[in-house]
């Protein structure tokens, strides 16, 4: 499971590290979007932060009853209450580490982050870093996200997974 700030590359570099595992690739997002045949900033102006934060740990907890997956959950999943602890004893957790200028660039480039809307997205992010950022360090390894390219960054996790996980 990758974890990691809005615009850290949980989703790019996590279908790379599937193809490379030979693994379904699930981001939560994602599957929120198809089944609320909806944009996720407009799941959070019409059911809220706190709704959508609970349809993203179902939608988590169904990834995790399924086959063993590649899974990028959204950047907050991880500080909700009970997050990690749910899935302690079956994931494999990775930080992917980004720099708060770098995730704000790479997100901003996709328009569709509501907690990053108004002036200052890059101190916005900075601040969700300060947030959750003592949550992404009880991952099990760190992998630095914003120098390598994606197909290096998941050549380094699927080794990782290999290595460290059994995959």
């Amino acid at each position: 499971m990758l974890v990691g700030l809005p615009g850290a590359g949980k989703s790019t570099v996590g279908k790379l590290v599937a193809e490379r595992l030979g693994a379904p690739f699930v981001d939560t997002d994602a599957v929120l979007v198809r089944k609320m045949q909806m944009p996720v900033p407009r799941m959070f102006a019409e059911f809220g932060e706190q709704r959508f934060r609970q349809m993203e740990k179902e939608a988590m907890q169904q990834a995790l009853a399924g086959p063993p997956s590649v899974l990028a959950p959204g950047g907050g999943w991880v500080a909700q209450p009970g997050a990690l602890e749910s899935v302690a004893d079956t994931a494999f957790l990775i930080y992917l580490r980004a720099m708060a200028i770098t995730a704000a660039r790479r997100a901003g480039q996709e328009g569709n982050r509501p907690l990053l809307v108004g002036e200052d997205p890059v101190e916005k992010m900075r601040q969700l870093l300060k947030e959750r950022e003592p949550f992404y360090m009880k991952a099990a390894c760190e992998v630095k996200a914003d120098v390598k390219s994606a197909v290096a960054l998941a050549d380094e996790i699927a080794q990782l997974a290999r290595e460290r996980a059994g995959w």
